[in-house]
């Protein structure tokens, strides 16, 4: 049998058979080479643009104050008239943190933020600020920059800025949304944790069990304070608390002035806690409890007109935002925060 098996596979036909599965082998090899090819070609492509868009290349960036009168591209969003709002995402961590890679140029949140807050100020069309919140805070310094921000934009009372809670504005969200003239809650988000956090990790113990020594050389006592290699000392604490009581109270006092409320009454729920929507109106932490098209409505309210067009603006990079939230890195998307030091308006569970 095994005689006659190599006699057939010998026959024309038998050969011809063999060839076909010869070429279909090889079409599918060049098939698969080609598209890695394509593939190699595009990210390639797309990083060059990445560098090129997000670089001192662009030279239209050169022809005015990029950081002081951004240009933006404009969407239009919802509504019509000649008087403009601009929507403004204030989502995720609130942390100076510049992502980039091959296809995305160095992105900062924070700067996403404090720019179109900018661009507004600088279109003499746009009155209002649509500040739409879903954050947990974040870093102290952060915070304050983009607050500051929003009440230059509306310090000569013509502006008004109306923040729609989506979701969560807790510490430092909360911070920034106490400048606003209003402020709306979904009935479903939470708002508070007034409070401030400084932590960080101390491996002595850990370092000891598996032998690691570190040598640091200082030029003075508390100049490696938080080395996360030897114990905290007591009076390194009572400092580090004085820091932190600094913050909070800064923090109280803002809330305060923002809301109208007295001292005291926000010292009282000054505690880190969180609260429902329902309950942050009670206490005077927010205005009121609804949805987006409230929040429109109260924003065309304090302006005193009937139409407002309401747009979203998008940095000239867009396809490459678009491409970074495709990769996970999208600029509101961080899932953690790095440990390093430093003084924290944020709900962290």
């Amino acid at each position: 049998m095994a005689e006659e098996g190599l006699v057939l596979n010998e026959t024309p036909n038998g050969k011809k058979q063999a060839g076909r599965s010869g070429c279909r082998k090889g079409c599918l090899f060049l098939f698969l080479a080609g598209v890695g090819a394509l593939a190699l070609l595009g990210i390639v492509g797309m990083g060059i643009l990445s560098f090129v868009l997000g670089s001192d290349w662009n030279l239209r960036a050169r022809s005015y104050p990029e950081d002081e009168r951004p240009r933006l591209r404009e969407r239009w969003s919802y509504g019509s008239g000649t008087t403009k709002a601009v929507r403004i995402p204030l989502e995720g961590l609130i942390i100076r943190e510049r992502k980039s890679g091959l296809l995305v140029p160095q992105f900062d949140r924070v700067d996403a933020v404090l720019r179109q807050v900018r661009a507004a100020a600088a279109d003499m069309a746009v009155r209002g600020i649509l500040l739409e919140v879903e954050s947990p805070g974040g870093s102290v310094s952060a915070c304050d920059e983009i607050r500051e921000e929003i009440h230059r934009f509306r310090e000569d009372g013509r502006r008004k800025v109306v923040v729609w809670v989506r979701g969560l504005a807790a510490s430092g969200a909360y911070y920034i949304s106490t400048e606003a003239d209003w402020i709306v809650a979904q009935p479903a988000s939470l708002v508070g944790s007034i409070g401030v956090l400084l932590s960080a990790l101390n491996w002595r113990e850990l370092s000891a069990k598996i032998g690691v020594t570190d040598v640091t050389v200082k030029s003075s006592r508390y100049k490696d304070l938080l080395n996360p290699f030897r114990e905290v000392r007591p009076e390194e604490l009572q400092m580090l608390q004085a820091v932190v009581d600094s913050a909070h109270e800064m923090f109280v006092r803002r809330v305060a002035e923002g809301r109208k409320l007295e001292l005291a009454e926000v010292a009282q729920i000054a505690d880190g806690r969180i609260v429902t929507a329902r309950s942050a109106q009670e206490l005077g932490l927010v205005d009121e409890v609804g949805y987006w098209s409230l929040a429109v409505k109260r924003l065309k309210d304090l302006l005193g007109i009937e139409r407002l067009k309401v747009i979203r603006y998008e940095g000239s990079s867009g396809l490459l935002q678009l491409l970074a939230a495709a990769a996970g890195h999208f600029p509101f998307s961080a899932a953690g925060i790095t440990r390093e030091p430093r003084l924290l308006f944020l709900w962290r569970p």
